[in-house]
């Protein structure tokens, strides 16, 4: 499996900082991609999204495949990561409040894994046709659900951005995971709602589907995301499955925040 893989985030147009935070991972045999959209103000966001980041990617750095037990690996290291953030909340009162999104992509072989909690989304491209992953853990989303509201009416609900499970803010959470196949040709994005939620999907299929280099592409969704307004942080990981064969190896740590992985 050879993939090419770029990622950046963004302040945006309006935050004054930064409470996203991303890792990008591959190598020739696999690869781990994470997203964590913090939240909490006075730096606590940054603080909980980093440390969510940090410990997810220590606890599946190691993974070597996605056979029978990956499931409960990923389950298990977003856990982690909520007790630990939970743990913080509760021994400085600075940090109450605090907590962030987590949505993890592992790809070994010819197979993903994804581990979600919160409204940061995994996208994938394949023949043309984009497809949401992930379910977003959103009250506008359990409208949707319900029947209550369409998906155009929730994008602009002034509840969009309300979230109904996220790390952090208990002492348990329920991630989500999914499965499925890789094909060559696909292409990943997985993005914090500074992006998916200024950019509708029609618009992120069609820059997805352009033949520039990662980089390019990621530099162009959040090019797209300002030119509408900006109004969050913008995170966004590109992840183009190119088929097998060499690629090179490199080590891709957690970026500080502005930082870039090009394609």
């Amino acid at each position: 499996m050879e993939l090419t893989v770029a990622a950046r985030t963004d302040v945006g147009m309006i935050r004054s900082g930064n409470e996203d935070s991303f890792f990008a991972h591959a190598t020739r045999e696999r690869g781990v991609f994470i997203v964590a959209d913090g939240m909490g103000g006075h730096a606590a966001g940054e603080v909980a999204s980093e440390m969510t980041v940090q410990i997810i990617s220590r606890e599946l750095h190691e993974m070597a495949s996605l056979g029978d037990g990956a499931d409960d690996r990923v389950t298990t290291a977003i856990l982690q990561a909520n007790r630990a953030v939970y743990e913080r909340t509760i021994q400085e009162s600075d940090k109450q409040g605090m907590g962030t999104t987590a949505s993890v992509l592992v790809v070994s072989g010819d197979q993903y894994l994804i581990g979600q909690v919160g409204d940061s989304r995994v996208y994938l491209l394949r023949d043309g046709a984009l497809r949401q992953l992930t379910k977003d853990h959103s009250y506008v989303q359990e409208q949707v659900d319900a029947g209550l509201l369409t998906p155009e009416q929730a994008r602009y609900h002034p509840y969009s951005n309300v979230i109904t499970r996220c790390v952090g803010a208990s002492d348990n959470v329920e991630p989500d995971t999914y499965s499925g196949e890789i094909k060559k040709g696909d292409v990943f994005l997985v993005a914090s709602d500074g992006l998916t939620g200024m950019v509708d999907d029609r618009r992120l299929q069609q820059l997805l589907l352009s033949r520039a280099s990662a980089g390019r592409v990621v530099d162009a969704l959040i090019a797209e995301a300002n030119y509408r307004g900006g109004l969050d942080n913008i995170t966004a990981i590109v992840i183009q499955v190119m088929g097998s064969g060499p690629t090179d190896t490199a080590e891709r740590p957690t970026p500080k925040h502005g930082d870039t992985i090009p394609g």
